[in-house]
């Protein structure tokens, strides 16, 4: 008796460590990204692709140093035996994929099948995506009220900015990075002082200011004008078109600029209105600060609900991600 007790001790001890020992004998990836915040963004897509024949450790790009950054992991990898049998780079785009092969970052990045890429200019704007906004005020403040339509109004803003844009891909791809800069971008292209009842005069601002630099730059180089023209039709089979502009804008600019000042005041908007109905139900002053506490306790900041946001899964640059990494895997198996 006490024999078989112990034969069935030893017998399923060594099955758990089977188990145990057929995990860590899956094949590691070690897929390396640019910094802390993009570790959660790759890990999500790596997640989409469950197997027991293999694993992706999403790493920081220097196991020696706190050095970070889209140059320190293609330093880290480009040129390495390893890459693409058990390593892998996962970078933001930046321009590179619009660049196509017009500068040597961007060959080796489009060229390269084991380096994979956002497509859209950065983490930032995947999760800036218009599908997902509304979802992240209501994590942000617990109210579903919508105030503003955000996809239309991400639209009506990309179609504005969209012929300023071309512009300034242009002279990056003919290695021009200042005669009309990002930065030169970005500063036209700024949403101030949003209005809740009308969100549109914001947008009338930015388009006025549009205008004035296409008027300048059309006016300074007259000759350009139809091959930045014929750009915009060539870029259309990378997913930019009007309504999509803000996808390939510098990420940080389109989250800072544009998306955090569209939810502040929508999400200072909902957490009042919210406030001001725990008041009104409250019996009295203990009951409204105690639900008070416990309202602001189950929020989260707006930024936070932002980096939160997973509505990207259903952008057509997502599924481009996806299917690149779903390649990679078929070629591992083979």
């Amino acid at each position: 008796m006490a024999k078989r007790l112990r034969d069935n001790v030893t017998s399923s001890y060594f099955e758990a460590a089977h188990l145990l020992y057929s995990k860590k004998a899956r094949r590691k990836i070690r897929a390396f990204v640019e910094s802390y915040d993009d570790i959660s963004f790759w890990k999500m897509i790596f997640d989409e692709f469950p197997s027991d024949k293999y694993e992706f450790q999403v790493m920081l790009p220097s196991s020696d140093s706190l050095a970070k950054g889209k140059k320190m992991v293609l330093m880290n990898t480009l040129n390495v035996d390893e890459l693409g049998k058990s390593m892998i780079a996962c970078v933001d785009s930046d321009y590179d994929f619009l660049l196509e092969d017009t500068t040597s970052t961007s060959r080796k990045i489009n060229g390269n099948r084991y380096i994979f890429q956002t497509y859209a200019y950065a983490i930032e704007n995947h999760r800036c995506f218009a599908k997902g906004l509304h979802e992240a005020c209501v994590q942000a403040t617990l109210n579903d009220r919508k105030i503003i339509d955000f996809e239309k109004f991400l639209e009506e803003y990309s179609k504005i900015v969209y012929p300023l844009f071309l512009w300034n891909i242009w002279f990056y791809r003919h290695h021009d990075n200042h005669t009309f800069s990002m930065t030169d971008l970005n500063s036209c292209t700024i949403i101030r002082n949003v209005h809740l009842s009308h969100p549109e005069t914001s947008l009338k601002r930015v388009e006025q200011e549009v205008q004035k630099m296409l008027s300048h730059l059309e006016h300074q180089f007259m000759d350009y004008a139809d091959s930045v023209h014929a750009l915009g039709k060539k870029l259309e089979k990378f997913g930019l078109k009007p309504q999509t502009t803000y996808l390939f804008m510098q990420g940080h600019h389109i989250m800072d600029d544009v998306v955090m000042k569209l939810l502040n005041p929508v999400c200072a908007e909902l957490r009042r209105e919210r406030e001001e109905e725990i008041r009104r139900l409250a019996a009295h002053e203990e009951q409204f600060r105690n639900e008070m506490t416990a309202y602001e306790h189950s929020m989260v900041s707006v930024d936070v609900a932002l980096k939160r946001n997973n509505a990207s899964k259903d952008l057509f640059l997502y599924r481009w991600l996806c299917q690149d990494i779903e390649s990679f895997l078929n070629d591992l198996e083979k």
